[in-house]
């Protein structure tokens, strides 16, 4: 009983601190993309504005819908994977193991900080049609309609993306597997190849 208790205890802590973790780098992130935001973004036109947010809303939706499949994925799917070699079952079957930390990062902090750049983006669009408005009735209405047009997109794209996501969990998280065994750990068993060719 004892030990269960101290392995419950651990889990716990283990959580509070991976929580305490994203909270400081959501933070961190926040700020840093806030005040992007306001120095860069601010000086876009309108047109690259809406290029900027259309950006901001599929990235968005593409980690969101990599949370939803991480968490719907089969564990079991990806060690029979990995038992028949495939390529980046191995990081595919991490990140199902690690899916409470990776969805919380790809839908809560990216969505985050995409819902901050594509605001700013949407301010961008709002001070430039309103410098040649002078009605402020007018200007409130196509702050509105700007504000409510990028939540509307954002939504309508994520309900879109669920459905396809949690169906199609398994193939999208070992195609993201792949894609990071391919970036990151292809260099390295590139160069580990070189080192034992010259030793």
């Amino acid at each position: 009983m004892k030990n269960k208790k101290v392995k419950t205890t651990a889990l716990e802590v283990k959580r509070y601190k991976w929580a305490f973790k994203m909270f400081i780098i959501s933070l961190c992130l926040s700020s840093l993309f806030s005040l992007f935001s306001q120095t860069v973004l601010s000086q876009l036109g309108a047109v690259i504005a809406c290029f900027t947010i259309a950006l901001f809303i599929f990235i968005s939706v593409v980690f969101d819908m990599i949370g939803i499949a991480v968490t719907s994925a089969d564990e079991d799917f990806f060690k029979t994977q990995l038992a028949q070699n495939v390529p980046g079952s191995e990081v595919a079957l991490r990140l199902k193991k690690n899916s409470e930390k990776v969805c919380s990062f790809c839908a809560d902090v990216v969505g985050d900080i995409c819902g901050i750049l594509s605001g700013a983006a949407g301010a961008c669009i709002i001070l430039s049609l309103a410098r040649n408005i002078s009605h402020p009735s007018i200007v409130v209405l196509i702050s509105t309609l700007v504000s409510s047009l990028i939540a509307g997109l954002t939504i309508l794209f994520k309900a879109l993306m669920k459905g396809h996501a949690i169906k199609n969990a398994n193939k999208i998280i070992l195609k993201l597997g792949r894609i990071i065994d391919k970036i990151f750990f292809y260099k390295r068993n590139k160069n580990c190849k070189k080192t034992v060719d010259k030793d």
